[in-house]
């Protein structure tokens, strides 16, 4: 098979799967509405199903739920049969995946839920389906056809079903207003779970600041400055935070100042009123204040006192903790 050929026929397949996808967007109307709903009210959680390609999308779609704040797992039909339906509750919310709509584990599985009395919304490409009667509320996710040459193999059709489920995770991320705080406790262990719960405590750098006296000459300053590798120089009279020093100050300085450059004072120089963070803030927060201000560090304080220095290194996903 020619190169030529292969690249053209991977074209037409994910023109297809982008087709499939956009086409779902017409059919966002009352009955997703009411999924959505349905799954924000649930006092219990979703319970996704699902028999084989259907069943990795549908497993794939309860993480997606769990990790944005919809408590739910997957639950194979055949499991169910053997003690597993035991986890089900009149609280819960039954999310059944069938493309053709007629897979013969999952339409034997539904029975038993309605006899707890449980929600079911159903996701088919068929909405005359045996799975589409048996459900409170139905999901088209039809395709016009499958993305492989012979269109037989779940491609399109998964593919959409698996947009479907991001869709409505999305929805309901709004729904519940949640937050990317609230992200991170449900994935403490990724760097942004670390990022958007760590404090700036965590992250500062506390050992040899570079502190410097508002009468200090700049000859004594410079030498304290390059020392702290900072990039900046902590101002303080009588532990009282009263300016900062950076290396751009400094550069601009000297140009101005020539020679008498290394006679002047710090009080000369300095910004006399630098942005700080408390060492109690998130790292997220500090991140977010040296965006808006366009530097890049922050002087940390300890109520009144000055305890450390946070650069925006430290705010990255993957950075180190130094205590």
């Amino acid at each position: 098979m020619k190169e030529q050929a292969i690249i053209q026929r991977a074209t037409e397949c994910l023109e297809q799967e982008a087709a499939a996808v956009r086409s779902l967007i017409a059919r966002l109307d009352e009955p997703f509405v009411r999924a959505v709903e349905a799954i924000r009210d649930c006092k219990g959680k979703v319970v996704v199903t699902g028999v084989g390609k259907s069943g990795h999308i549908g497993s794939k779609i309860a993480a997606t739920l769990a990790s944005t704040g919809t408590p739910a797992f997957f639950l194979n039909p055949l499991d169910a049969y053997h003690g597993d339906l035991g986890m089900l509750s009149e609280q819960d919310v039954v999310l059944a995946i069938s493309y053709s709509g007629a897979t013969e584990e999952l339409l034997r599985f539904l029975p038993l839920i309605q006899a707890k009395h449980i929600t079911i919304i159903g996701m088919s490409g068929n909405p005359d389906s045996l799975l589409a009667r048996y459900s409170d509320i139905h999901l088209n996710i039809a395709v016009e056809r499958e993305a492989d040459p012979l269109n037989l193999v779940p491609t399109a059709s998964t593919t959409a079903t698996l947009a479907l489920g991001d869709a409505l995770a999305c929805a309901l991320v709004e729904a519940n207003r949640f937050q990317p705080t609230d992200f991170a406790r449900l994935h403490p262990g990724g760097d942004l779970g670390r990022k958007l719960l760590a404090k700036v405590e965590d992250v500062m750098f506390t050992q040899n600041l570079p502190f410097l006296t508002p009468e200090m000459p700049m000859s004594e300053a410079i030498e304290i400055v390059t020392k702290g590798t900072l990039g900046i120089g902590i101002v303080v009279e009588k532990e009282v935070l009263v300016g900062v020093i950076t290396d751009g100050d400094i550069r601009r300085a000297m140009l101005r100042l020539g020679q008498a450059f290394f006679a002047t004072q710090v009080s000369a120089i300095m910004s006399k009123n630098p942005k700080t963070i408390s060492k109690d803030a998130k790292i997220v927060e500090a991140g977010e204040t040296m965006n808006h201000y366009s530097i890049h560090t922050l002087v940390v304080l300890d109520e009144d006192k000055v305890c450390g220095v946070i650069d925006s290194f430290s705010c990255l996903p993957g950075t180190r903790f130094y205590h």
